[in-house]
């Protein structure tokens, strides 16, 4: 049999000898790939950079808070007790005035020792208020504040600048710079305005 006559099922395959590298992909595919790949990278550290940022702020929000609110109890945790304790104070301070000026420079033996206790007791007093951070509002002679003092009466003064605290009726108290206790006062009505606040000089 000639080889023209051969079966084509005889024929030898010739496809088999097409080099591999004709169907690899193009450099330019590759680099795309490797383009949209590094893009989707980048955004997923962007992603997780942001998540990340934004969970250390809110840990680092909850660690200001924490010492915020620890700090304000040791000032403030004691607020109630001590305007409970003011009341203490106050009677002090009435057993005190109960007594003419007078009487108390003469007294002599178990009352003069009775006043003396409790004047001692009384300082004693206000020294603990003072050292868990309780203050005295002196409010005599000053401008009216109505953020420490409240009014409980007007007195007519034409002497003394309008809203002048002329009479102190019940002492206030602050704690940690908060208001405990407004001051009950009394207050100057028909005076002269009070004086503005100085301004600097306008420069030249």
């Amino acid at each position: 049999m000639s080889e023209d006559t051969r079966n084509p099922a005889e024929q030898p395959d010739t496809s088999a000898s097409v080099p591999p590298e004709a169907s690899a992909p193009a450099p330019e595919d590759i680099a795309a790939q490797f383009a949209a790949e590094k893009e989707r990278l980048e955004a997923e550290i962007a992603s997780l950079k942001d998540k990340f940022l934004r969970a250390f702020a809110e840990a680092d929000n909850v660690r200001r808070r924490a010492e915020r609110e620890v700090a304000d109890a040791k000032v403030y945790g004691i607020t109630g007790f001590a305007r409970d304790v003011l009341t203490v104070a106050d009677d002090f301070e009435r057993a005190l005035a109960a007594i003419d000026a007078d009487a108390r420079a003469k007294a002599e033996g178990t009352l003069k020792t009775l006043l003396d206790g409790i004047d001692l007791t009384s300082r004693a007093l206000t020294q603990t208020l003072t050292k868990h951070g309780v203050a005295k509002i002196e409010p005599e002679g000053a401008k009216f504040d109505p953020n420490l003092h409240q009014a409980m009466f007007e007195v007519p003064n034409t002497e003394i600048p309008s809203g002048t605290v002329v009479q102190v009726v019940q002492p206030g108290y602050t704690i940690g710079g908060r208001v405990l206790r407004p001051a009950l006062v009394g207050v100057s009505k028909g005076g002269p305005k009070a004086a503005p606040a100085e301004t600097p000089a306008a420069q030249g």
